[in-house]
């Protein structure tokens, strides 16, 4: 399986942005998917998974509330709509990917995409 998170940027606080995953696999729908942020000089941290039907859907307490996960599995297509961005929010945006939707919330999910840089301004 192979990933490719897209969509970072540079915004102002308060203003939204959608993340985009792409996966190589003919298999995607099989898989449970997670975000994963990190800041600079940190591990990894969950933000948001979504299981392969997508009938469980989990979110980090920093984000509920403001950030929305989704998949397209006909589009082999993970999604994260981040809205009212924080400053806090600045990290690099990591997309993941593991059959077991358990695992797929650690850093020990067996598949990562290259990240994509989100910075918020104040």
């Amino acid at each position: 399986v192979q990933l490719q998170a897209s969509g970072g940027g540079l915004v102002q606080a308060g203003a939204s942005l959608r993340l985009s995953c792409a996966a190589s696999t003919t298999i995607f729908k099989s898989y449970a998917l997670a975000w994963f942020r990190q800041y600079s000089g940190k591990e990894r941290e969950f933000v948001a998974t979504i299981s392969w039907d997508p009938s469980r859907i989990q979110y980090s307490d920093s984000v509920r509330g403001r950030f929305t996960v989704s998949r397209d599995n006909d589009k082999n297509m993970l999604y994260l709509d981040m809205s009212d961005l924080e400053p806090e929010d600045t990290a690099v945006y990591f997309c993941a990917a593991d059959l077991s939707a358990s695992n797929v919330m650690t850093p020990a999910a067996d598949y990562w995409g290259r990240g994509t840089q989100v910075t918020v301004s104040s």
